[in-house]
């Protein structure tokens, strides 16, 4: 039996497992079924995936995301925060601001510090991405990626947007009513997006102010999803719901994150990072 050493942090509720890959060696083809194992609140710790903090070529750290069914993902918002409250405190990294590599892109990321913990950490989510070819979605190239989903004899309007991962915004009347758990995984696996997509229901608020919910792509039903969150904003201000260079508090069902689309086009996210708890996990699958 093998062992490795992890810590487990949420950002808004949006936990996942983190491994120091700076100290500790996983095989590769094991990735895969580690988080499914490691997500296991019966047999496992419990979680909504594993997020590796690793050793990078053109960043001070590089961040590797699975989800609780074994994918990988491209891009998390609180899962971002969450390593940039690791590698401050843990020492990867000894500047307030420093950069962060996914696989879809370089972010950089700054912790807010008292009395030597990280509580804040905002994070350059760089510039959403509108271009259907890109995010990826089927169908004609537009200027801004709007369509409708046919869903038991009704259609659905929405918008999608990639922050480093897709996003299909529904904007809904009632976000307690929002139909979350049956039109969420029916979005999550059309044909439209062949790489799958996060399915965000939001509720339009006065006062820069949005009310929110999450099916995500690989996990389902989240607590809070940073990258959703980016894209909510970013579609509701380019239907002119809202302005360019204005924080808009978005409402998560873990917590608050405050985002701003800025007049140079970058998104910036801010919002909390957590550390529950460390210890060492045991594996009979041949994890060294």
């Amino acid at each position: 039996m093998n062992s490795f050493r992890y810590t487990k942090m949420h950002g808004l509720g949006n936990n996942y497992i983190y491994v120091n890959m700076f100290e500790e060696k996983l095989k590769e083809e094991e990735l895969s079924n580690l988080a499914v194992d490691v997500s296991n609140v019966n047999t496992g710790i419990g979680s909504d995936g594993l997020i590796l903090i690793c050793p990078s070529e053109v960043a001070e750290v590089k961040m590797r995301i699975f989800n609780n069914d074994g994918s990988e993902a491209k891009n998390c918002g609180n899962g971002l925060r969450c390593v940039a409250k690791y590698a401050f405190e843990n020492g990867i990294v000894n500047n307030n601001s420093f950069t962060i590599e996914t696989i879809s892109t370089i972010v950089k990321a700054t912790v807010h510090v008292e009395n030597n913990v990280v509580n804040q950490v905002t994070v350059n989510m760089g510039k959403p991405v509108f271009q259907r070819t890109q995010i990826p979605m089927t169908g004609n190239e537009q200027e801004f990626a709007k369509d409708k989903i046919l869903f038991e004899e009704e259609y659905y309007e929405f918008s999608a947007v990639s922050m480093g991962n897709p996003h299909a915004v529904f904007e809904v009347s009632d976000i307690k009513n929002a139909p979350l758990t049956t039109l969420g995984p029916f979005v999550e696996k059309h044909e439209l997006f062949p790489e799958s997509v996060n399915v965000e229901f939001i509720e339009c608020l006065p006062h820069n102010e949005i009310n929110f919910s999450v099916w995500e792509r690989g996990s389902g039903i989240t607590q809070a999803c940073g990258t959703g969150a980016c894209a909510a904003v970013v579609a509701m201000v380019q239907e002119s719901k809202y302005n360019r260079d204005e924080p808009i508090t978005v409402h998560l069902q873990g917590g608050d994150l405050q985002i701003t689309w800025s007049a140079d086009g970058d998104v910036l996210m801010k919002g909390p990072a957590v550390t529950i708890t460390e210890g060492i996990y045991y594996t009979q699958r041949g994890v060294k």
